[in-house]
């Protein structure tokens, strides 16, 4: 499919596309958001100001990146498709406060390029349009390789949308809903329709906030969380199972006095605990193998 773009910035969202020849790339995900009310919701709802320094992953033919250029102190791009590079560098050559790279999000030292372009800013924002098939990955690695980033303002799936904002007895929670909550204040936003994108995906978006937060949990979280996924490997399973299966150096008698200290019923599944329930049974679990 062929796009093409209007370099003046004044236009509508659904203008943008009407000039330059631009072909998209189903290996990267590609699909442009058209809708101006919806980018406009997007930028209300991440709270930019005059004094906030921006990151946007993936900016496509720059629907958004058009609005946090006028606010924004600084914005720096990354963009994998090195086709848009030339377009999205002219459409914002009359903007001093943009710095557009071609790199992978993935494969970048992002601490290296804040500290490059934004003066080792403490607090960046992130607003992006994720591709769906690695936005799980581009959130993990913003929680656990930049602490510069503080807050993050994301459309994605509408399915990834509501597994990470989930709460306990419902069917999108799971381990990865915990990991998220325990890192950051995540809130669901708003749905994003299919019809509002070029090309139109199979499915709908959803937007979400995560703000980050710090627990100072006194435990390693990375062994923390790999105890939550083993609590989730197979849904069906109560979690004395699950865990059984995790920690097969441990019986099930084991784990089921576990939870009986911790005042939780030996009969329940992963999926019905809360985050400060699982970290209470993991604080008692750790006493015991360590």
């Amino acid at each position: 499919m062929k796009l093409s773009m209007n370099s003046n910035h004044n236009v509508n969202a659904k203008k943008v596309i009407d000039q330059d020849n631009f072909f998209i790339k189903k290996k990267f995900s590609q699909n442009f958001l058209l809708d101006e009310n919806i980018i406009k919701k997007i930028i209300i709802e991440s709270k930019i100001d005059e004094n906030s320094y921006v990151i946007e992953v993936g900016p496509g033919l720059g629907a958004l990146t058009k609005h946090i250029v006028k606010i924004a102190k600084k914005v720096l791009l990354y963009e994998v498709d090195e086709d848009l590079i030339p377009i999205l560098k002219d459409f914002f050559k009359g903007f001093k406060n943009i710095e557009i790279i071609h790199k992978d999000f993935l494969k970048a030292n992002v601490k290296e390029d804040i500290r490059q372009y934004f003066e080792g800013s403490p607090k960046v924002e992130l607003i992006s349009n994720l591709p769906y098939h690695i936005t799980t990955p581009i959130i993990m690695k913003v929680l656990e390789e930049c602490e510069n980033i503080k807050s993050l303002t994301l459309m994605m799936q509408l399915e990834v949308a509501k597994r990470l904002t989930s709460v306990p007895n419902t069917k999108d929670y799971n381990a990865l809903s915990i990991i998220i909550q325990d890192q950051t204040n995540a809130r669901y936003l708003f749905k994003v329709p299919k019809t509002v994108f070029k090309p139109k995906p199979q499915v709908d978006s959803a937007v979400i906030k995560l703000d980050k937060i710090d627990r100072n949990d006194s435990f390693e979280k990375k062994d923390f969380y790999e105890f939550v996924h083993k609590a989730f490997a197979q849904r069906r399973k109560t979690l004395i199972n699950n865990l059984n299966d995790g920690y097969s150096q441990f019986t099930k008698l084991h784990f089921k006095d576990l939870l009986e200290r911790n005042g939780i019923s030996d009969t329940i599944r992963g999926e019905a605990l809360s985050l400060e329930e699982f970290k209470k049974i993991y604080r008692d679990f750790i006493k015991e193998r360590d």
